[in-house]
């Protein structure tokens, strides 16, 4: 029996989470699935590719730090890529005739590319050849845009319109889908909460790293990490009679000039080590006496799962409020401890740093358990489909579901 076609679509633009987050679930969800994902960035060096998901990478685009759209393959121009991408997606669209379209953050995020999303969602808006159309959600939203209310309330007309469900990754207990997405006009999708999305990793080697007194600074995919690692260097010159090693972990996304004045800041430090990147953060972690980093979704999986002691420095530039929201939230909880960016300096940091060592996070009960949950969400919920019932009124999601 051939199984049923998920396309699932996703628009990385500016650092690596949005990524990461959904090729876990895609790695989840071909066990029940033939999964066929759309990669609209750039692939990071040494990033393990999901087993059994077929990848298109698409001409990638992503972001500056303007919030411009830019792209990331100097054989496209952003125009060019657009068309590109547009007539490849319907084309895939058409080619597969999936039994479910997948697609990350739009319409909650990702309005620049609502012009090669929405040919798909109308190709087929009826009938009974339709698919199953999916929203893949974080736990939290960007909510201080300028046109805040006008972005959600758009974003609910094109969810109202065109998307069957919508899946929240987090634990309903620490976020909700309401408290970030403020529209006036009801949201008739239904929403479920998967739990938190990470990677599986194998179980048995969760409890039996020795922890060195070593601080890992890491700033996700790198691309607005640069004023922490150079502060994290700074700060360890102030270390010296804390015996501590210091590991710095760039991000494969960081601006090649920014990495070399890392190196040079970084030369001749003895007991200071620079990468660009590692095979697997939470290990890194796992292996560390402290953890310094910024509050980005999977970032803050790894420290909940290693159980590392935790300083993160939200990122919080322009509109972005995100990060900051979700470390609250954790500092909230007794997991992690937090030090706003702006004051932020080498001093204030090597002190954070200090009390670091000796803090204790409390253990997280947190829903992690995302992958599971969404691989069999999207199966009832197809089953739902096929069997004529409507969605909305039939299933019952243990995990938690809600209407706005």
């Amino acid at each position: 029996m051939n199984r049923p076609v998920v396309l699932f679509y996703c628009q990385h633009s500016l650092g690596i989470g949005h990524l990461v987050r959904s090729m876990a679930l895609a790695s989840g969800l071909a066990g029940r699935f033939r999964v066929v994902f759309l990669n609209g960035g750039p692939l990071p060096e040494g990033i393990n590719l999901p087993a059994g998901v077929e990848i298109i990478d698409l001409p990638p685009l992503g972001l500056d730090s303007d919030g411009k759209l830019v792209s990331r393959d100097r054989r496209f121009t952003v125009d060019g890529a657009r068309e590109f991408r547009r007539e490849k997606i319907l084309a895939t669209y058409r080619s597969l005739r999936p039994q479910v379209v997948l697609i990350e953050l739009f319409p909650f995020g990702r309005k620049k590319f609502a012009g090669e999303l929405l040919p798909v969602l109308t190709a087929e808006n009826a009938g009974p050849g339709r698919p199953l159309v999916v929203c893949s959600l974080r736990d939290i939203l960007v909510g201080q845009r300028q046109d805040q209310q006008k972005h959600d309330e758009r974003a609910v007309a094109v969810a109202n319109q065109y998307f069957d469900a919508v899946l929240v990754h987090s634990d309903p207990s620490f976020a909700r889908l309401e408290e970030s997405f403020r529209a006036c006009s009801k949201l008739r999708a239904p929403v479920h909460y998967t739990g938190y999305v990470s990677p599986e990793r194998n179980g048995g080697r969760k409890s039996c790293v020795a922890r060195q007194r070593r601080i890992v600074v890491s700033a996700g995919g790198g691309l607005v990490g640069y004023p922490l690692l150079q502060t994290a260097i700074e700060a360890h010159a102030l270390l010296r009679d804390e015996n501590v090693e210091m590991k710095i972990i760039a991000g494969p996304f960081l601006p090649d000039e920014s990495l070399q004045a890392l190196r040079a800041a970084a030369q001749g430090r003895k007991g200071l080590q620079l990468l660009k990147s590692v095979p697997d953060l939470c290990e890194e972690m796992r292996a560390a006496a402290a953890s310094v980093s910024q509050c980005g979704y999977n970032t803050s999986l790894d420290i909940l799962n290693s159980r590392v002691p935790a300083l993160v420095v939200p990122f919080a530039e322009r509109f972005e409020d995100e990060q900051m929201r979700r470390a609250e939230r954790l500092e909230q909880l007794g997991a992690v401890r937090v030090l706003n960016q702006r004051e932020m300096n080498a001093r204030r940091l090597a002190d954070e740093m200090r009390m670091l060592l000796d803090f204790r996070p409390a253990a997280s009960a947190l829903d992690l358990n995302g992958v599971r949950n969404s691989a069999r969400i999207l199966e009832s919920l197809l089953e739902t489909r096929q069997s004529g019932r409507a969605c909305s009124s039939s299933l019952t999601d243990t995990s938690g579901e809600a209407c706005l």
